[in-house]
């Protein structure tokens, strides 16, 4: 089966840096602690520290994306969105994005998932529908904060962060259940 274009795909292209993370890597599966609870998939639906670095010049904000573009759904699936985390932050630690965002930075906010629950849902494609991409994106953006709140969905946060991206740095895990 052909893989469906990343959402970023249909974007500018913007300057690249680095994304680093503890507990996922890149074309490797996730961990049990980031697959989905919640969904049945007997995971844990905790967030995966990341960590980055090189951020473009300007960069005054960053957002984390966590988006599955095979997701059987004619849209992809947004599994966590979080904006406004200050330019002095270039980190989020493991289980950063609970329901609540207990771990996340003063400022910072986070989105519903296209399941409609605040904070990271953890994957759980369907069984032998094959391995699904989950990208995590860090964007730089060139303002301190978006003029959203907590109330919109991903789409709209995209939208917003378009004409202010200035890098984004990206990190591809896979997860399929059999």
């Amino acid at each position: 089966m052909p893989q469906p274009p990343s959402p970023y795909d249909f974007l500018p292209a913007v300057a690249s840096f680095e994304v680093r993370s503890d507990d996922v890597a890149e074309g490797q599966m996730l961990p049990m602690p980031q697959v989905s609870g919640i969904f049945g998939a007997g995971g844990e639906d905790r967030s995966p520290h990341l960590s980055w670095s090189g951020a473009p010049e300007g960069t005054q904000s960053y957002a984390v994306t966590c988006f599955d573009p095979d997701a059987p759904t004619g849209s992809g699936f947004w599994h966590w969105v979080v904006f406004d985390i200050p330019a002095s932050c270039a980190e989020l630690a493991s289980g950063a994005g609970d329901a609540e965002g207990s771990g996340l930075p003063d400022g910072a906010k986070q989105l519903r998932n296209d399941a409609g629950l605040s904070g990271y849902l953890g994957s759980a494609p369907p069984a032998g529908h094959g391995p699904h991409r989950y990208m995590f994106a860090v964007h730089a953006l060139s303002v301190a904060s978006l003029p959203i709140d907590e109330n919109v969905s991903p789409a709209i946060c995209g939208f917003n962060m378009f004409g202010t991206t200035l890098g984004r740095a990206l990190l591809t895990p896979i997860y399929e259940q059999s």
